[in-house]
């Protein structure tokens, strides 16, 4: 049974950085796809960042691009997302979540994605 478990949200002032981690079990063939996401109230979820544990270029959207990183540690089980520069508008519930390749590639979109965690609030202050 998949699992994923993020921690490291909380609470910083505009400019801050924080770092999420999510830690994956249970791991199968269509768990080779990895993301993260988030959501604020009255929204669906958003794509942040993925990247794929069989390697290839990592993906951000436009609005954290050059400010937040996606990794991968060596075994796979811990996907992390630095945050750097923080803004308000990055305030959200973060959730990461696995999946499989479509057409043997990783998309950034929710439905691709099978398993999710319980998610991370993330709160930066103005």
């Amino acid at each position: 049974q998949v699992k994923l478990v993020e921690s490291g949200g909380g609470s910083v002032a505009t400019g801050g950085s924080l770092r999420l981690s999510c830690v994956i079990s249970g791991q199968t063939y269509d768990t080779s796809c990895l993301g993260w996401f988030r959501q604020v109230p009255g929204k669906g979820r958003a794509g942040v960042a993925r990247i794929s544990s069989t390697g290839g270029s990592e993906y951000y959207a436009d609005s954290v691009k050059g400010r937040f990183t996606i990794g991968l540690d060596n075994d796979s089980d811990n996907l992390h997302l630095q945050m750097g520069s923080l803004k308000p508008e990055d305030t959200a519930m973060y959730f990461c979540a696995a999946g499989p390749p479509s057409g043997g590639s990783c998309y950034l979109i929710e439905n691709n994605f099978r398993y999710w965690g319980q998610g991370t609030q993330v709160t930066v202050s103005s």
